[in-house]
């Protein structure tokens, strides 16, 4: 088994593709992604669905948000169905540079206790000279361990409320910033943000061409908010799954891990909190 860095290049990629403990992972979730896949995807690349495997989604989103993590134990069944084991060198692709599920996927894996995991950086436009393939891929299931918990920390909406409350927390929305000002809100019921929240939204992670901006740029960026030990570093979009988007990055650099607060703005926004609206 190799350590992969959290986020991977295409040249590192292209040397990987092909070995044996390597799993790919298409975790694209734009329209309906499955008819997508099985159009056309990377040759050999297993499909991982948002909604159903990388979430447990609920009709009340005021208790855990739009995408509340899956169970543990169907998320094991997820990964056996697909082959994956405690060895495996896995990279996940979406078409959003990352931000779309492979993100969400990524931290489910490391949270789960797999090590090798790495996001394609550039994403599935990244692959316009690789082999495609379409319909489904076939592959051996296999056992896998199950943990008793989730290994990467969370926190939920009582905690986020009382740490900003006794100022114990840094909370980044990585949300666009229409959508933290009040602007609009194309998602939720309500416009706005956590009182206390700041916004560094996470198209910030990338550049211009969609690629993951370097290890020294994403460090120099977020390094900052990690000086203050007292205080814990909280990250959170609209739903638990684009916020990965800013903890892989902030892996990648080298920085510590922070608490994912899974529910989000979807649920902060329909539990009857305050609401804050502008650029406080």
């Amino acid at each position: 088994m190799l350590n992969l860095p959290s986020i991977i290049q295409i040249e590192e990629f292209k040397k990987l593709i092909n070995q044996k403990n390597t799993i790919i992972l298409d975790a694209r979730a734009t329209g309906n992604a499955k008819e997508q896949y099985l159009e056309k995807h990377l040759k050999g690349a297993r499909f991982i669905e948002l909604d159903t495997d990388l979430a447990s989604v609920t009709n009340n989103p005021s208790k855990g948000g739009r995408h509340p993590l899956p169970d543990i134990f169907d998320f094991s069944k997820t990964l056996s169905d697909l082959g994956v084991r405690e060895d495996s060198n896995i990279i996940i692709y979406d078409d959003k540079a990352g931000a779309n599920a492979a993100a969400r996927c990524w931290w489910l894996l490391k949270s789960f206790g797999i090590n090798s995991v790495s996001v394609l950086s550039g994403g599935f436009q990244a692959l316009s000279d690789f082999e495609m393939s379409s319909g489904e891929e076939h592959f051996h299931p296999s056992t896998i361990k199950i943990p008793d918990h989730w290994k990467l920390p969370i926190v939920t909406i009582d905690e986020v409320e009382n740490l900003l409350k006794n100022k114990k927390a840094i909370v980044i929305d990585v949300r666009d910033n229409y959508r933290y000002i009040g602007e609009s809100e194309p998602i939720d019921p309500v416009a706005g943000h956590i009182p206390g929240a700041i916004n560094i939204p996470l198209t910030e992670n990338i550049d211009e061409h969609s690629f993951f901006h370097t290890q020294k740029f994403l460090k120099e960026k977020y390094q900052d908010y990690f000086k203050d030990s007292s205080k814990e570093i909280i990250i959170h979009c609209g739903s638990g799954v684009t916020a990965c988007h800013t903890i892989l990055a902030m892996d990648f650099a080298g920085l510590p891990i922070p608490k994912l607060f899974v529910g989000s703005w979807s649920e902060w926004c329909r539990s009857n909190r305050p609401i804050a609206k502008g650029e406080n």
